[in-house]
């Protein structure tokens, strides 16, 4: 490496709703749920979009790896985690 090649940040870039669009149809909708609403828990998630919980793990780790999702542990339950959308619009 040279000293005038920049160097690149391994920083998470947030997604867009173009990483979203190539992703499984129960991805889409979990995006599409968590977009109106702020955080839901995974099992919320199931109860909202009627999709069984293994599903919506599966589509939780897909929108993961595109970057386009938040995950945090609940503070009212340190078993459950938080999900939010975190899209550049």
């Amino acid at each position: 490496m040279s000293a005038s090649e920049p160097i690149q940040q391994d920083a998470d870039p947030r997604g867009t709703w173009e990483d979203v669009r190539e992703l499984p149809p129960s991805a889409k909708l979990v995006a599409k749920v968590l977009e109106y609403n702020d955080t839901m828990t995974q099992q919320q998630i199931a109860e909202e979009t009627l999709l069984p919980s293994r599903t919506v793990r599966y589509a939780l780790n897909r929108l993961d790896e595109e970057n386009v999702i938040d995950s945090r542990f609940s503070f009212s339950d340190a078993r459950k985690r938080l999900y939010s959308l975190d899209i550049d619009a």
